[in-house]
């Protein structure tokens, strides 16, 4: 191929034939000329990163179109010193010593090595998460663990980290262009073909990381709603996955792009809402009126349902608690029933009511709902109301916690800052630490005197229930 420029600078168009694997090069060599003796500069090197070149060479020229010197440069494998790229200098046209064939086949035998499959996922699911926020590093690192685990929890092999500590966000991009290289290169290195983002992306900023990216560019919203759409169960659960995904996808409608074809199939767009994500605006709207009409009549159906209980006078009470703590094995264990329980985040979205006798012949209802997280989606808030509104008639919240879980506290407190959203910050509740069983001594006598009314529990192993049933009953009787 043969691109023609200006004495400003040259227009590099899409590149068809390029190879699409993310963890490879692309294939093609950049060679193009100065006019003036310069040597390879920024803007080539950002050409050579964002579009994957084998290689981008430099010739000079004289006034009379002879080649004077010759300067190259090419992307690094991973290595300690942690360069992104080779560079050499200006050298004289008849001494240069770059032998392309061979460097480039070196490099990829390299690159090959070093981001080679760890596991069985596909290499379309190799993924690099992402932190950009003005928090510090450490808090930055609690948030990739827990974005980590969502990540696996859809199905996603993660190859690494990139964290940067900033004073203000990039509006635009996020981040600067510099590190938008250096995350590109690293993404290479490491074969990721997805990069996650732990804070949500604006419409504006998916937009333009699309457009400077191959390389498929979500956020934590879309990884939510994803796994989101592989555990809804129920017709209501479907239906409220997919007013999800429409309701993040129509703001990002503004433009066709990349951003957007990249929005359907795969990790962060699979689901009931798959083959809907590139309807334009109006045929969403109606979409989202539809599932709104259907999703009412549900809300009316689990109304009439929460009626004949309250009718009936057995209390309610309603698990609550962050993710992955434990929930559905705590109602499985208290009412023997068989309940999905999975160390899974999010493995219930359906709200689940199961009856149990208490000895003196008294009836509990006990419901299971879907599982809190830290930064909840608007979208899934909105979404969920249906299953959420199945807390207001409980008389009693038993919020379960996971007192193995490192950052604990920051938990506990991301689900009462749920409940306030949903003005049930006063309803009677417990606090239940369960995986006790998993604690050293130490932590638990620390435990038992940062939280002393609460009770502690192993749901799996059956233990402390008794003393949990005794307190329910005094709370409801």
């Amino acid at each position: 191929m043969v691109i023609v420029g200006d004495n400003r600078g040259i227009l590099i168009p899409f590149l068809e034939k390029v190879r699409h694997n993310q963890s490879r090069l692309s294939g093609l060599r950049l060679l193009h000329t100065h006019l003036k003796e310069q040597e390879l500069d920024q803007e080539d090197l950002m050409d050579m990163i964002f579009l994957r070149l084998d290689s981008i060479e430099v010739l000079t020229v004289s006034e009379e179109g002879y080649p004077k010197s010759y300067a190259y440069a090419h992307i690094l494998p991973a290595n300690k010193q942690e360069q992104m790229y080779s560079i050499s200098s200006l050298l004289p046209w008849d001494q240069a010593d770059f032998n392309p064939k061979e460097v480039i086949k070196s490099l990829e035998e390299e690159l090959e090595r070093t981001s080679a499959k760890t596991s069985e996922v596909l290499e379309e699911n190799r993924a690099l998460l992402i932190s950009v926020d003005s928090a510090p590093k450490k808090e930055q690192e609690a948030t990739l663990e827990e974005l980590k685990a969502l990540a696996q929890t859809a199905g996603l092999e993660v190859r690494g980290f990139f964290i940067q500590q900033v004073k203000k966000v990039n509006p635009a991009h996020i981040l600067s262009k510099n590190k938008l290289a250096e995350l590109e290169v690293l993404a290479l290195q490491k074969g990721a073909s997805i990069l996650v983002f732990a804070s949500e992306l604006s419409p504006s900023q998916l937009r333009n990381l699309t457009n400077i990216t191959e390389r498929k560019v979500i956020d934590r919203t879309q990884l939510i709603l994803d796994i989101f759409a592989q555990h809804a169960q129920s017709r209501a659960g479907k239906l409220q996955v997919e007013m999800a995904q429409l309701k993040y996808t129509l703001p990002r409608l503004i433009k066709q792009n990349r951003a957007l074809s990249r929005l359907t199939g795969g990790i962060g767009g699979r689901g009931p809402g798959e083959t809907k994500l590139e309807l334009d605006r109006r045929k969403i709207r109606t979409r989202l009126n539809k599932i709104e009409e259907e999703l009412n009549q549900i809300k009316k159906q689990r109304k009439t349902a929460r009626s004949l209980r309250e009718k009936s006078e057995i209390p309610i009470v309603a698990l609550i608690g962050y993710t992955n703590v434990g929930k559905s094995t705590l109602l499985n264990t208290l009412t023997k029933s068989q309940v999905l329980a999975q160390n899974k985040l999010f493995a219930t979205l359906d709200p689940t009511s199961k009856k149990m006798r208490y000895p003196q012949d008294r009836e509990i209802v006990f419901t299971d709902t879907v599982g809190f997280i830290k930064n909840l989606p608007q979208e899934l808030k909105e979404a969920f109301s249906a299953t959420l509104e199945e807390l207001y008639p409980a008389h009693l919240l038993l919020h379960v916690a996971d007192a193995s879980h490192p950052h604990l506290a920051k938990q506990i407190q991301a689900v009462e800052n749920i409940l306030k959203d949903l003005e049930l910050q006063d309803k009677p509740k417990i606090l239940i630490l369960n995986k006790w069983d998993k604690l050293e001594e130490e932590s638990k006598n620390f435990l038992a005197n940062q939280y002393p009314q609460a009770v502690k529990i192993s749901a799996l192993h059956k233990e402390g229930l008794e003393e949990l049933m005794q307190i329910i009953f005094r709370k409801l009787f």
